[in-house]
């Protein structure tokens, strides 16, 4: 039985400054503004050394591998259930050999006032899990100081609320035309439907405030007019969910008694538990191992560009023994040696591996910090089955049957793939290439470059085109998979395939109106295979600002 999910008392301490001691005497009255706004400041250096002293890489390795004996309890306790992994936060809170799947939940599509459905994000192949193993369990955490994220205590809510909605909309039509059959309602999902036992409502956490709820509720029937019209491959969801969705919330203020924990096959819906890694402490409070002593820092996992200096959660748990036990003194430098010598290893296979910069960190008084021109050498056990693992293996996703393929940068051989649209300029000419099987794009993304993929987008275009005319496989890479080779593709089928996903060399684009919608369609027919896919919103303005300037373009030419 689980208990105890009650509200969050987040409660802030008043910040005193330190009344200063009359040390002057009246001797010397011009002094003493200058006096005064020196120890100001010394005030605020102070604060600011013992927060950076408290956010030390030793100090966040500890406390995710406390985080993750946590969420090992709770995995443990339903061991059917899929483990999953709220990116990115949520990778570093279990080995990743556990997760066997990963989403993209975000907290601000949950953040008050600014309530969302992302169609970008849909997460299709979650629900599809949970439909097929009964459930699934989501890892995420936040350093705010309260008990879960935004994207647990609502963004995953709602998810679960329009999914539910638009599968019992589905089959009500379905029963509407009379065209029931056992390939699409099966058993208890034909009874849940028919008894109106399939719920349809919000379920938030408690803590949430019931004017953000009504609001909430309010706004279901639109986002679930949205997740309908993108296109969005219901039919599979209502073969495959028995019971609605619905979302229960761990954390380690959650009291669950041992002896009592129920069975997820008895419940009358498909569980999603979301578990917060992290205690909701406000503030770091000390630990004590048997030879280190260190700061507990809530939430550690998230951000890891601020702290992480390189590290990844697979090369963290491919070494966490080594990097707990090197203690605060040797941890930065043993980080160093890790990530440069699977750096290393990458390059001379001609993968993808940037050079790692990190800020060298100050020493202040008694606490040694190494950084990554320290002459100390730490020993590293990295063989190349180790190197081999330290990254996750890159996955080629095909799109149905496009002929067109998504993936992360590769330059080992390819099996299936004719042709290589690159858009990752970091990477090497991959061996016995031409100009006709391989075209390299130096595209970054919007952050770096508001118009970087707009301006290559065409020669994208025009090389897939050729390729596709004499029936060729292409490959669209970019660094990481997600992002840019997602947003080319897009730009791809949405001008060279017509409704279907098959090829007609751009006839049916000159016949429709581009809109977003129109977009957002081609956009889930895509991540409906490449399930990793997390393009950013700079990114396909720019698609978009593109298929409107080349359908003006082809209309002139008319």
């Amino acid at each position: 039985m689980i208990v105890g999910f009650g509200g969050v008392s987040d409660q802030q301490l008043p910040l005193r400054k330190p009344q200063l001691a009359a040390s002057r005497s009246m001797a010397a009255p011009a002094a003493e503004p200058a006096a005064e706004q020196s120890a100001t400041m010394s005030i605020y250096k102070a604060a600011r050394r013992i927060k950076r002293r408290a956010s030390t890489l030793y100090n966040a390795l500890r406390s995710v591998m406390e985080d993750a004996a946590f969420v090992a309890e709770v995995a443990a306790l339903w061991p059917a259930l899929p483990l999953a992994a709220n990116l990115r936060c949520g990778l570093w809170y279990a080995p990743p050999r556990d997760f066997a799947a990963t989403c993209y939940f975000k907290s601000t599509d949950g953040h008050a006032g600014n309530w969302s459905f992302s169609t970008a994000r849909l997460n299709l192949h979650l629900a599809l899990l949970a439909g097929d193993k009964g459930g699934c369990i989501i890892v995420d955490s936040t350093r705010r100081g309260k008990r879960f994220p935004d994207s647990m205590s609502k963004t995953i809510p709602i998810w679960c609320c329009v999914l539910n909605r638009a599968i019992e909309r589905y089959r009500l039509r379905a029963i509407q035309k009379g065209r029931e059959s056992s390939d699409m309602l099966n058993g208890d999902a034909e009874n849940n439907s028919r008894s109106s036992n399939w719920d349809t409502s919000v379920h938030l956490p408690v803590w949430v405030l019931d004017t953000e709820k009504n609001a909430v509720e309010g706004r279901i029937e639109e986002w679930t007019d949205q997740f309908e019209l993108c296109g969005a491959d219901i039919h599979s969801l209502a073969i495959k969910l028995q019971k609605p969705l619905r979302p229960l919330w761990i954390s380690q203020r959650t009291r669950i008694w041992l002896n009592e924990v129920p069975e997820f096959i008895s419940w009358d819906f498909t569980p999603i538990i979301l578990i917060s890694a992290s205690a909701s402490d406000a503030f770091a409070t000390q630990r004590m191992s048997s030879e280190f002593s260190w700061q507990y820092i809530p939430g550690a996992g998230d951000d890891e560009e601020s702290w992480a200096r390189g590290l990844t959660p697979t090369l963290f748990w491919k070494h966490s023994y080594d990097l707990l036990d090197a203690g605060p003194d040797h941890c930065n430098q043993l980080v160093a040696d890790i990530v440069e010598k699977d750096r290393v290893y990458h390059a001379q296979r001609g993968e993808h591996s940037p050079q790692i910069t990190a800020k060298p960190l100050k020493s202040h008084d008694d606490v040694k910090c190494y950084d990554d021109r320290t002459s100390i050498m730490w020993p590293v056990k990295l063989d190349p089955t180790d190197a081999q693992c330290s990254n996750n293996v890159p996955l080629l996703f095909w799109i149905g049957t496009s002929n067109l393929a998504v993936s992360s940068t590769l330059q080992d051989a390819l099996v299936g793939v004719d042709c290589i649209l690159n858009c990752d300029s970091t990477s090497k000419l991959p061996p016995n290439s031409s100009e006709k099987s391989y075209l390299e794009l130096s595209i970054v993304g919007s952050k770096d470059d508001r118009f970087s993929l707009m301006k290559n987008l065409s020669k994208a275009v025009d090389f897939a085109k050729r390729n596709l005319i004499a029936g060729r496989k292409i490959l669209v890479c970019c660094q990481n998979g997600e992002d840019i080779s997602i947003c080319v593709a897009l730009a791809i089928v949405t001008l060279l395939f017509d409704d279907n996903g098959c090829f007609d060399n751009g006839n049916s684009f000159m016949k429709r109106d581009i809109t977003k919608l129109e977009m957002r369609k081609r956009l889930v027919f895509i991540c409906k295979f490449a399930v990793n896919a997390r393009p950013s919103r700079g990114n396909l303005k720019q698609v978009y600002g593109f298929l409107c300037n080349e359908k003006e373009r082809l209309s002139h030419l008319t």
